[in-house]
């Protein structure tokens, strides 16, 4: 029980302090691996907005991409619609019609007979596009307009096979949930910018990325491209990059309840990302990137057991020494605060910081007993509080 409590808990210290300060040292210390763009550079390019009934945000997605600044006649747009049952492909077919003979891009809607999610979306529209980049992005998602500019720009380097920008939450921070979120959204890609400048990110966003086409892999439609893509691009010997001048936005849950769906919809993939393509874990292979994988991913897809251990392993050693009196007691007072937020809903960070971070890794557990009793899936219900 010794060996298990000090193994789980330095893990997860490292997960959150010595992990984010040895990447910290490692970034200021060792030759950048810099994304060299070219403004010059604009080949054709396919823009796949996936979308299953977004019929109160897609025609703003339509009009946010025909005013991006980018050569339309080498831009092609794809509203690849999820079987769809409200009026998506009713105001996708009208814009097109509105908008024909308009100097904008190419836009066109395929529509995907049986719902099997996001990514069976993307892997079907893929083959349908005629870019050598393939951009993504969400319907809820709002791009600024030198952002896929500047996002392909990053493909004048031929070693690039993947580039995510950033998305940033917009929404009133009144609201705790967005708030919280956010906070740790902002916190991530501070590390994921230290990766890219290294190596590449360990995970990218599915509001704003792009690919080279003919690195695009068919994904199992359970996976999702935020957590997949950038492995597959290392194995390929190809590098992942993340653009922090390619901003995108777009709403955070505003309840904890469609956060926490979120969450484990997010989460359904871990046994897939800790255990398949072993090969990343390799340094000899992989290089920073089989170390930033373990620390940044492995481990934070981790927590929820390390957590389980740490606590029950504690319990069986309360007694022995007053060290183990003293993180008992730590682990109990935060989940009661925890609990109190849970309860409370209140807004103060001390109840509700402690609150959110036991409802992920919550998330975390409930989505890893799915996978393993067969019932998670790859279609899911979007949080209308995002919309």
């Amino acid at each position: 029980m010794t060996i298990i409590f000090w193994l789980s808990l330095i893990l997860i210290l490292h997960t959150f302090i010595f992990y984010p300060v040895s990447l910290y040292l490692i970034n200021k210390f060792i030759k950048k691996s810099t994304l060299i763009t070219s403004n010059n550079y604009q080949p054709e390019v396919s823009f796949i907005i996936a979308a299953h009934n977004e019929e109160k945000v897609i025609k703003m997605k339509l009009e946010n991409v025909i005013n991006l600044n980018y050569d339309f006649s080498k831009l092609e747009v794809i509203v690849a619609s999820d079987n769809s049952a409200d009026n998506t492909n009713q105001i996708v077919e009208e814009f097109i019609s509105e908008h024909q003979g308009e100097d904008i891009p190419d836009l066109k809607l395929y529509i995907v007979k049986d719902r099997k999610g996001k990514t069976n979306a993307q892997n079907e529209a893929v083959k349908e596009a005629q870019g050598e980049i393939i951009a993504f992005s969400d319907a809820n998602t709002i791009w600024e307009k030198d952002a896929l500019e500047k996002l392909i720009a990053g493909f004048k380097d031929q070693s690039i096979g993947y580039i995510c920008g950033r998305l940033q939450y917009v929404n009133d921070y009144d609201n705790i949930t967005a708030e919280s979120e956010s906070t740790y959204w902002n916190y991530d890609l501070k590390m994921r910018g230290w990766e890219s400048n290294i190596a590449s990110v360990t995970a990218g966003n599915g509001a704003i990325y792009a690919i080279r086409k003919n690195h695009y892999e068919d994904l199992n439609p359970i996976k999702c491209h935020d957590s997949a893509m950038p492995t597959v691009m290392v194995l390929k010997n190809k590098k992942a990059k993340y653009l922090k001048e390619a901003i995108a936005y777009e709403k955070a849950g505003e309840n904890t309840s469609d956060e926490f769906k979120r969450k484990v919809r997010m989460f359904r993939v871990l046994p897939w990302n800790v255990f398949e393509k072993v090969s990343k874990y390799n340094p000899f292979k992989t290089g920073w990137f089989s170390y930033f994988y373990f620390s940044h991913r492995t481990l934070r897809y981790s927590l929820y057991l390390l957590h389980v251990l740490l606590l029950i392993s504690n319990v069986f050693l309360w007694n022995q020494h007053w060290i183990y009196n003293l993180t008992l007691m730590g682990q109990l007072s935060f989940y009661s605060l925890a609990f109190i937020g849970a309860l409370t809903k209140l807004k103060s960070k001390l109840f509700y910081s402690p609150y959110f971070y036991t409802m992920t890794i919550t998330a975390q557990l409930i989505a890893v007993i799915k996978s393993f009793l067969g019932k998670n899936k790859a279609v899911w219900d979007k949080a209308e509080s995002t919309r």
